[in-house]
């Protein structure tokens, strides 16, 4: 070959071994600058490689024939090396390290190794510097390998294992030079292998790496599955060949619990949460068991199931059988997210599945033995595991129950149970306090509404207990009446309605309303409807009547402070002490069919003539009771036969949905056919009305006017002389006799007798004589005298003084009222065989004791 030639493919590798051969791409070469010349005997180079061209920077024909020292050593160092040269081409062999100059005057230094020949030498030369990186790289490599708490692992091309660290031998139990040569199939699972496979090769043939790949298996001496998280990048050399994969390991086991345990607890919070908003919107037992498995099923549990004690639920003062848990409960509340079908819960110990589950609205007891009767005993949750609920078929379907107590106040209200099916996480320690916090949340809202429905109950029974009777009866009057209370949602109101019957067939009417609610409104109406009835007796005007009805009002819920309450204006007293009432007092007579109304802040009667469209009646509005000085005006209406008179309270015409005219506009169209029987045009008012919002109670009273036929009165003025006592003895007896009264015919003429005598010994002016015929018989003797008549006892020497005496004996009731032109003296006779009662001692008795 001639001097200076330069083999064809010639590189590092065929210089060293002379082999005429191309060494891979990616060598060790391509990392490191090498150099490669040879020297003939003189010293003189007679072999350049093109790496040497690029190491020096000189071609072949500009480097062959030189001396290497002169050419290439810097000024300073070359009587030094030549005579290293000198001693090389002695035939000694030599490497150190040199200082060099290239081409461009770029100065470096170079580890030169030498080795003499018979034609000279052949020199080899590094860069020192890519020499120490690479010393770098493979200490920063040893270190990766040897220290990171991570396994770390080198694929080849063949998926074979290069390479591992220690933490990676120790995860699988193996040595780590034992490794090389392994393939994922050799340490993990068929089916986490070839996805460990797949992986590494869609990585060697796309170059994206994957990240945080999932792995699960097991390692020697454990057999607890493990988890492991990977992640997985090609790895090129510095010519770009791919020549593997690197992949970088963590055992994710104790991060993924942890991130399940953390899950666990958002959920839990999330499920307190959602607890919070949606348990306990309603104030029904009912409504509230079925909000909590709302929450707890599908989110928590597979199967719930709430049973409540049978006392709790019928508002028992005392629940028994709660302390040994043999009380009697009630199923409120069912739900389930796997089956369709009822089920036999877990802790249903005491029913046999054959006779099917324990339906919603079922009453059974839990045997004293079992899980269930224990935790309502012992007021502890009970764990069960295992198939304790199957479907109808007998199959098992829950793999774990939870049987948690109610508990409120230190008092067992019932029990809840959640179920997980197969195939379901099992209940954890966890899981039993939050079904523990659960049930707890509910049982104050479950305790909440049985003080509330008991309180409620109370409270309308009471408020019944006020009511007149349904069928009311008066004279002249077809009544109709209605009451509604607010739904359970809302508390009881103080609505009421009354009907009283006075002296001369009339009758008093009366709606009213206490504002507020709850026992207290209810007591307070109790108190104002006793108190008017009261005043009603006085026969008082209606003014008169809610004026000293206004005064009871002011003083009611201030019992030790009603003398400072007069001396403080309304505005001035304490809110909670006040109690303001609306009514409308309204008095009928039935012989001359006229109405006198009197009100207080109320809502006006409407009133519906025959042929005639319903009218709001103009009344005075008045303020309402409580509420103090302010007079009370009355009207007078006169009314036609077959009218009807309708009082109503604001529960019937007034809603949040709408405006209170719009509610008064419906009422009348409601009244527009009340030709109709009254208890029938009742139930269309409630039908048509918007009246189940249940916002609150509904007080309805209806009167068609029956005035009495005028062959039932007798009506006689008599003149102020002593002859007319004789004259109206004489006019009463044949009125009965027309009237076919003959056994009250003795009765009556003493008793009138008596009547006319006082008022021409006490009074002056014409005497007049009334008789009405109706459910009873009424006398009635008015005079212009206001001094009213008092009953006396007459001593044995006295000539008089028993008349008024005989009149209270002989009649069923007796009185005395004021008129405008001055009083009324009235006795009452019930007819003969009237289930109202007798007529007391017959005249010749009274005539044997006198």
């Amino acid at each position: 070959m001639p001097a200076g030639a330069v083999p064809p493919g010639d590189d590092t590798d065929t210089a060293i071994a002379g082999v005429w051969q191309s060494s891979p791409p990616g060598s060790l070469y391509d990392y490191i600058r090498v150099a490669s010349f040879s020297l003939d005997r003189n010293g003189r180079i007679d072999q350049w490689s093109r790496r040497a061209t690029e190491f020096f920077g000189l071609a072949a024909d500009e480097a062959v024939g030189k001396d290497p020292v002169s050419a290439f050593a810097p000024p300073g160092v070359q009587v030094r090396g030549h005579q290293r040269l000198a001693e090389i081409l002695d035939g000694r062999e030599w490497n150190g390290v040199v200082p060099y100059r290239d081409a461009a005057g770029g100065e470096g230094l170079a580890e030169v190794y030498v080795m003499p020949s018979d034609e000279g030498a052949l020199c080899v030369a590094v860069d020192v510097a890519a020499l120490r990186q690479i010393e770098t790289d493979l200490a920063a490599s040893q270190a990766v390998f040897g220290q990171s708490p991570m396994g770390f692992v080198l694929f080849d091309t063949h998926l074979r294992l290069v390479r591992v660290n220690e933490r990676f031998a120790a995860v699988f139990g193996r040595p780590a030079e034992e490794h090389p040569g392994r393939g994922p199939h050799d340490f993990l699972s068929r089916v986490e292998a070839d996805r460990l496979s797949a992986a590494l090769r869609q990585v060697l043939e796309t170059g994206e790496p994957v990240l945080d790949m999932p792995l699960v298996g097991t390692v020697p001496g454990d057999p607890a599955r493990r988890r492991w998280s990977i992640s997985l990048y090609r790895l090129h050399s510095n010519s770009g060949r791919p020549i593997g994969v690197a992949g970088l390991a963590m055992d994710v086991t104790g991060r993924q619990r942890a991130e399940r345990e953390a899950a666990h607890a958002r959920r839990n919070l999330a499920l307190l949460n959602e607890a919070g908003s949606r348990i306990g919107t309603s104030l029904d037992l009912e409504t509230t068991a079925r909000e909590l498995l709302d929450v707890a099923v599908p989110h928590f549990c597979d199967l719930a199931s709430v049973d409540l004690y049978q006392a709790l639920l019928s508002g028992a003062e005392e629940l028994v059988g709660t302390t040994d848990g043999s009380g009697q409960v009630r199923r409120v509340a069912f739900a389930s997210a796997v089956s369709d079908a009822p089920v036999v819960m877990a802790g249903d110990d005491d029913v046999d599945p054959s006779e099917g589950p324990v339906s919603v609205g079922a009453v059974h007891r839990f045997r004293f033995n079992s899980a269930s009767a224990r935790a309502l005993r012992t007021a502890q949750p009970q764990v069960l595991d295992g198939d304790g609920g199957h479907d109808l078929g007998g199959a098992p379907l829950v793999q774990s129950t939870l049987v948690v107590p109610m508990v409120a106040r230190d008092t067992v209200l019932g029990l809840v149970q959640f179920s997980r099916a197969k195939g379901s996480e099992p209940f954890t320690e966890r899981d039993r306090m939050l079904a523990e916090e659960l049930a707890a949340r509910a049982a104050i809202f479950l305790d909440n509404a049985r003080l509330y429905r008991r309180e409620h109950e109370r409270a309308l029974i009471l408020q019944r207990s006020l009511l007149p009777p349904d069928d009311p009866e008066a004279a002249g009057l077809d009544i109709a009446c209605r009451y509604l209370p607010g739904s359970m949602e809302t508390e009881v109101g103080g609505d009421w309605f009354d009907v009283i019957e006075l002296p001369g067939h009339r009758t008093a009417l009366v709606v009213g309303d206490v504002m507020g609610r709850g026992l207290r409104a209810a007591v307070a109406m109790g108190e104002l409807r006793t108190a008017l009835r009261t005043l009603a007796m006085l026969d008082l005007e209606p003014a008169e009547v809610l004026t000293a009805l206004d005064e009871v009002a002011s003083g009611l819920g201030a019992p030790a402070a009603g003398r400072a309450r007069r001396s403080k204006s309304p505005t001035d007293a304490d809110p909670g002490e006040v109690y303001l009432a609306t009514c409308v007092y309204v008095v009928y007579d039935a012989v001359t069919r006229r109405c006198s109304i009197a009100n207080a802040g109320h809502l006006p009667p409407v009133v519906v003539e025959p042929d005639e469209p319903p009218l709001l009646l103009e009344v005075p509005r008045g303020v309402p009771l409580g509420v103090g000085g302010e007079p009370f005006e009355e009207i007078e209406v006169q009314l036609a036969e077959g009218a009807l008179l309708a009082l109503y309270t604001d529960g019937l015409v007034e809603s949040r949905s709408h405006a209170l005219d719009e509610g008064l506009d419906a009422f009348r169209a409601s009244l527009a056919d009340s030709a109709r029987p009254l208890e029938d045009v009742c139930d269309h008012v409630l039908a048509t009305l918007d009246t189940a919002h249940g916002e609150d109670d509904i007080a309805l009273l209806m009167a068609r006017i029956e005035g009495l036929p005028a062959d039932q009165v007798g009506d006689w003025t008599l003149a102020p002389q002593p002859t007319s006592v004789a004259r109206a003895r004489e006019l009463a007896r044949d009125q009965l006799l027309a009237w076919g009264l003959d056994d009250l015919v003795d009765t009556t003429e003493l008793l009138v007798s008596e009547l006319v005598t006082n008022a021409l010994r006490h009074g002056f002016g014409d005497i007049r004589l009334r008789l009405l015929l109706e459910r009873t018989l009424v006398c009635e003797v008015w005079d212009s005298a206001l001094l009213q008549p008092r009953r006396r006892r007459a001593r044995d020497t006295d000539e008089g003084g028993r008349g008024l005496q005989l009149v209270a004996m002989l009649s069923q009731s007796w009185g005395s009222r004021r008129t405008h032109r001055g009083k009324t003296v009235w006795f009452e006779l019930a007819l003969r065989g009237d289930s109202h009662g007798s007529q007391g001692p017959s005249v010749d008795d009274l005539l044997n004791m006198f």
